[in-house]
């Protein structure tokens, strides 16, 4: 039996869901949800078909109401939505509604209008499926093991590196505290610092990012503080930052490596007392911005190095979560594949009815240097190549399926030549040496980097162990 696809009925009327669920009995299963609150995460994991959000008394203007429909928008498989609000509708909420492209009913709506209007939807629902949209059964989702869900994002992962690593990331997103986030490029920085910021108490205030690599060094410090007319060549007209723009969100600093160390003593006189002056002015303001910081490398060389301020390192330290590159994510993998597969058939129209399997070897055996954002992009190529519906290893690009990775971003420059010098690139002794690899260092982060402990659990004597990690270029 096929079961009905899901309604969520959003209302604090008992009588309203009631008289919903008998009136579409045959067409939904009708679930009732009596606050909004966390609705757009339980959208992400349920996907409801349709969504009735009793919007008839609301307070504030509709602001939280109508930031509520934006996320239901942005969600990758948004519901339809029929919003019931008052004859008087605010205007926030009026042009939430417009934007969302959700259908308005006013008033005391009747229960045959709200069906009428659901009935419809699913009617034309099912005919965009049948001619356009894919088939997604063939593409059941993997059950991760942890699952750290947001507003409008969630992260998954069955490595358990990861998975430690995100708890306490939670627990650090409860708390007024600056985070630094270490992690190659395309690990998934700025979607963990997204994520974090919509688990925490500042969940409903701005989320402003600051790509500190992409801006020449002159002007970084008036995008974080701002500046005041005439203060620099280009300043035509006062300009706040980002510190002050934000309000009390959050803002991401990404590739702080790149700061000058003048820089640096602002940004650390910012975090410790919030005090700051836009450049070219001698006003002090205050900002209440809570601080989430970025970089592509670790910051403790730089500081040997004299490129970084050691205050400034043992400052942001303290709450430090190295993000462990997709190579070390190998459980992740398939998992990550399939939702991009789903992500780009929906986005680019191309039904996907059937995945062999020899794409899934080909993803495993590549050690993606770009991490999760080249895999995004590889899947994307390959679903649009796709004509006939089956996904396979022949659209993938030439070098995934020969192994033949571009410039790596790791630190172990001396395992990459072990690698090359001992097997042939997609070998079987290749892969049992990355995999070997990546359990002594999963092993290691589970005992707290412990040499002995390490060795116990993995059942091995140290000087096996000591001689693996420097075979293997693992510098704990």
């Amino acid at each position: 039996m096929i079961p009905l696809p899901a309604l969520f009925v959003v209302s604090r009327d008992v009588t309203l869901t009631e008289l919903l669920k008998t009136r579409l009995a045959d067409t939904f299963a009708v679930q009732a949800v009596s606050e909004p609150a966390g609705l757009a995460a339980e959208a992400a994991r349920s996907r409801p078909t349709a969504l009735v959000a009793d919007f008839r008394a609301v307070h504030g203007g509709g602001h939280a109401e109508g930031r509520l429909l934006e996320d239901l928008q942005n969600l990758p498989r948004p519901p339809r939505v029929v919003v019931l609000t008052g004859v008087d509708c605010p205007e926030p909420l009026e042009r939430h509604i417009a934007c969302s492209g959700a259908v308005a009913l006013r008033g005391d709506a009747s229960g045959d209008a709200i069906a009428a209007s659901l009935q419809a939807g699913a009617e034309s629902r099912i005919e965009s499926v049948d001619d356009s949209e894919p088939a997604f059964d063939l593409l059941e989702e993997d059950e991760s093991e942890f699952v750290l869900p947001g507003l409008t994002r969630r992260f998954e992962t069955s490595t358990p590196r990861l998975r430690m690593m995100l708890a306490e990331l939670e627990v650090a997103a409860r708390h007024d505290v600056t985070v630094l986030l270490i992690g190659e490029t395309g690990s998934g920085k700025t979607f963990l610092a997204k994520l974090l910021h919509e688990i925490s108490p500042r969940r409903n205030e701005p989320f402003l990012p600051v790509a500190c690599g992409a801006l020449p060094s002159d002007l970084i410090e008036s995008e974080m503080f701002g500046h005041v007319k005439g203060s620099f060549t280009s300043a035509h007209a006062d300009k706040d930052g980002k510190f002050l723009a934000a309000g009390r969100g959050t803002i991401l600093l990404d590739e702080i490596d790149v700061l000058g160390l003048e820089q640096q003593v602002k940004l650390l006189r910012a975090i410790e007392s919030g005090e700051f002056e836009p450049v070219g002015s001698n006003r002090t303001q205050k900002s209440e911005a809570r601080l989430v910081v970025a970089s592509n490398v670790d910051l403790q060389p730089l500081v040997e190095q004299k490129r970084f301020r050691p205050d400034l390192y043992y400052r942001l330290n303290m709450l430090k979560f190295e993000i462990p590159p997709l190579r070390a994510r190998r459980p992740d993998i398939v998992p990550l594949a399939k939702k991009f597969i789903r992500d780009q058939s929906t986005k680019h129209r191309v039904p996907i009815t059937k995945i062999d399997e020899d794409l899934f070897t080909s993803l495993l055996n590549y050690p993606w240097p770009g991490n999760v954002r080249e895999l995004e992009h590889v899947i994307q190529r390959a679903v649009i190549y796709c004509r006939d519906g089956v996904l396979s290893a022949q659209q993938l690009p030439p070098h995934i399926v020969a192994c033949l990775p571009g410039p790596s971003q790791d630190a172990s420059p001396a395992f990459d030549r072990f690698l090359e010098a001992d097997f042939g690139r997609g070998s079987l002794g290749r892969q049992v040496a990355l995999s070997e690899r990546e359990i002594i260092e999963q092993t290691l982060f589970q005992n707290n980097q412990s040499r002995t402990n390490t060795a116990k659990a993995l059942g091995i004597s140290r000087v096996t162990l000591y001689n693996k990690m420097k075979k293997y270029g693992i510098t704990k």
